[in-house]
């Protein structure tokens, strides 16, 4: 079945060139020129994967983000905007987006991104068994199979994204992992972003698994290297 994506733009030119292209690359595309629209269209639809510009009348596409993501955790969103200064970036990342984009923008780069966003999203559960599935650490345990997290039996609400972090974390548990290699091991390898993407994703990590997280005690910086899980 095609993988599903919503493309929020309010510039029909540029709207219809994303959706023409992701048609081409086999995607089911719905398109939307507002916020108001994208949310009725989310209503009434599933989609594995949304494409957000910031500058939409009424509503921005950061607020229409902050919506989507507090309803569902397992779509995958890419923010798309000609604003390209950092806290830009930092700000669609920090409030659920996967993945950022600056216009303009190579449409073969989008569609490669949204390719393997899709694949994240729609990666199957293992067929393991029951132990093979659930990989306990410490107080924390990781179901693969209902791709959930645990804290002392309660379950912590995850994007696909901070889930496969935690799968890396948890496979290389007290294991220094520089940054390069957890946005390889999340992002792919031909993934074309800034390394800082690992930073602003291990941030609001902290903000869902630690007690205390300006003091975190399970996801630690090695300073000048990258991160280190401990359980």
């Amino acid at each position: 079945m095609a993988r599903k994506v919503l493309v929020v733009e309010d510039e029909a030119a540029i709207r219809e060139l994303i959706a023409l292209n992701l048609r081409m690359g086999g995607f089911d595309v719905v398109e939307a020129g507002s916020a108001e629209e994208a949310s009725q269209r989310l209503s009434i639809g599933v989609f594995d994967a949304a494409i957000l510009d910031v500058m939409l009348p009424g509503r921005d596409g950061f607020s229409l983000c902050e919506s989507i993501r507090r309803q569902n955790n397992s779509i995958g969103i890419i923010i798309l905007s000609a604003k390209g200064q950092e806290q830009d970036k930092i700000r669609g990342l920090s409030i659920g987006a996967d993945d950022y984009m600056t216009k303009p923008f190579s449409v073969s780069e989008l569609l490669a991104r949204v390719e393997a966003l899709c694949r994240r999203v729609g990666r199957s559960a293992p067929e393991a068994p029951e132990e093979v599935s659930r990989i306990q650490s410490g107080c924390f345990v990781l179901d693969k199979k209902s791709r959930i997290l645990y804290k002392n039996d309660s379950p912590i609400d995850l994007t696909q994204v901070e889930f496969q972090i935690m799968e890396l974390f948890f496979q290389n548990q007290g294991v220094a992992l520089v940054r390069e290699k957890i946005l390889e091991g999340v992002w792919g390898k031909n993934y074309f972003g800034d390394v800082k993407i690992v930073d602003v994703n291990i941030r609001r990590l902290r903000m869902k698994i630690e007690d205390e997280p300006s003091n975190p005690q399970h996801i630690l910086t090695v300073w000048g290297y990258g991160y280190r899980w401990n359980g």
